[in-house]
This record gives C-alpha cells, structure tokens and sequence, in this order.
C-alpha cells in the first residue's frame, strides 16, 4: 500500500460506532502506544465464561447501555506512561476512522478521567493511516475551563502555584 492509498487524520479525530450507532466519539490518536483503548463499564465474566461489558458509562453523552458478551476476548498487560501496568480484557470492535471502516482490537478500560474516551494506538492505524499533527484539535470545553483557571492562578502568584503543583511533584500531576 502507497502513502498515496493511506488515509490522512489528525493528533485527534471523532471516531463512529455502528454497531452502537453512536457518532463523534473524540479520540486521541497516539502513535506511541501500541494497543487501542476504549471506556467501558459493567464488565464481568460469568459462569461460561463469557465477557459482557457496556461501550463508556452511565453520564456520558455516547452512552447507550448496549450491553455486549464475548467468549473471543484475550487478556494484555498495558503499561502506561507513568510506570503503572494494568491488566485489561481486549475485544475487537469495527470502527469508522477518517471515512474508513476498520476493525482492530481495543482494551477495556475506565476512561472516566481521560478527556477523549477513545485511544487509537499504532496497531490499528499500521498501514491504513497517516498522521498529520498539525490535523485535529478537539479540546472540550472542560479542558478550556480548566486550563483557564489554572492560568488565571498561576497568575496571582506564580512562585505559589509551583510550590502547590510541581515542587514535591515534578510531573505537575492534580486530580481536578
């Protein structure tokens, strides 16, 4: 396959669902992970060992409360750019990326705290897909708030800010 025959996307893009029938889902396109994730809920494995689980969660707009079983589901350790490893279930799920249809394995994982509910990882884009950073940049309107505030602080004080947030955090990790 040529450059040419690949599909352009951005650093972010909104993905479709049709077997969910949700559209626009934001997703974070990064290539430096090489699995996809997903937020899903509800999960649990019955007596046959089947997996059920639900796309995204009670209180989010893609929510639909489809509730999904598989008995084709594999186990993978994903570590996470801050050291943490996970041990999340993997199912493949069909989605429609750039106008493009395609099906890939995606990780089961609460995504509540993420911004984007959708990770796309290497593994699916290989070979069908181009990235273009200066493409795509969803930011919700949480993140405007919240990078806002966080300006409008370190304003009043910049030398409190940094001994709040960075001095005994180098990272600048916060749960707000």
């Amino acid at each position: 396959m040529t450059a040419k025959e690949k599909t352009i996307i951005g650093r972010t893009a909104r993905v479709n669902f049709p077997s969910e029938r949700v559209r626009g889902v934001p997703a974070k396109i990064d290539t430096g992970a090489d699995s996809s994730s997903i937020w899903a809920s509800e999960l649990h494995i019955d007596d046959d060992f089947t997996l059920h689980y639900v796309l995204f969660a009670k209180g989010s707009p893609y929510y639909t409360g489809k509730k999904h079983s598989t008995k084709l589901y594999k186990v993978r350790l994903v570590k996470s750019s801050n050291g943490t490893q996970q041990i999340r279930y993997s199912v493949k799920l069909t989605i429609v990326l750039g106008k493009r249809k395609v099906r890939g394995s995606f990780t089961l994982a609460d995504r509540s705290q993420n911004t984007y509910p959708v990770l796309i990882g290497n593994k699916l884009l290989y070979r069908k897909f181009l990235v273009d950073v200066s493409r795509g940049n969803i930011r919700t309107d949480e993140q405007k708030v919240k990078t806002n505030v966080l300006n409008r602080e370190m304003a009043l004080d910049p030398k409190a800010f940094f001994e709040k947030y960075h001095l005994e955090n180098q990272r600048g990790d916060i749960g707000l």
